[in-house]
């Protein structure tokens, strides 16, 4: 038995997200309706509004948790083939990518606080470390940002000769370092500690300072430079 008898265009004009969205601001429509204009069109037993709402279902009913699923998580639902999937996870990535230029875009770095709510947000949806370096000039205004390296669930391995290379590249005279911890625990390890006073030293050098070395998690963020172990 199909879920719906009548295609999209023969429902009620308000109950079509496109046309919706057309004739009242966007911030009016669910999370399911932007959802299924990214879709844009059913099966023949399910609208593009059902499968948005399997597709949040599956994320917990939380964009932030559905932003972390694959494409590959995408595609278990059945209606959501490849081509809907890489739209979802294109469609996320520039929300993130927004959130993170607004943040650029700023004036300068003042404290740990302002670069780690930077980093949470652009790293939150990792399931695995990555190492990530925001590159600085001489008013500490952010003039670039990469992520180095990626690692497994336990860790990642970042190599401070990549690090400087760049830094240099970019024409950095400071740099901030980060990593995330996807078990949420905030403590740093042994061979964080050393990762970062080897990268401190060599940058040295160079006459680059690192500033701080910041670990982010769902919860909250480490600064060494807060600890006062930089």
């Amino acid at each position: 038995m199909q879920a719906h008898k009548h295609p999209i265009k023969e429902w009620a004009k308000d109950d079509r997200p496109r046309e919706k969205l057309l004739s009242k601001n966007p911030m009016v429509l669910s999370d399911s309706e932007l959802l299924a204009i990214l879709i844009n069109n059913g099966t023949r037993d399910k609208t593009a509004v059902d499968l948005a709402r399997e597709l949040l279902f599956l994320g917990k009913n939380n964009l932030n948790e559905l932003g972390k699923l694959t494409i590959k998580d995408l595609m278990k639902i059945k209606g959501i083939g490849e081509a809907k999937a890489i739209t979802i996870a294109a469609a996320l990535e520039l929300g993130r990518r927004r959130q993170a230029t607004l943040f650029i875009d700023k004036t300068a770095i003042r404290d740990s606080k302002e670069i780690a709510n930077y980093f949470q947000a652009t790293l939150q949806d990792h399931q695995h470390e990555v190492f990530a370096v925001v590159f600085l000039n001489r008013s500490n205004k952010i003039i670039h940002f990469e992520i180095i390296s990626h690692g497994g669930i336990t860790g990642t391995v970042a190599d401070p000769r990549i690090i400087l290379k760049k830094a240099l590249e970019a024409g950095a005279v400071n740099i901030i370092l980060c990593h995330n911890h996807p078990s949420g625990n905030l403590k740093p390890s042994k061979s964080d500690e050393e990762l970062t006073s080897k990268i401190k030293q060599a940058a040295s050098y160079l006459d680059i300072k690192i500033l701080d070395h910041i670990i982010v998690g769902e919860q909250g963020y480490f600064s060494f430079a807060d600890q006062g172990i930089l």
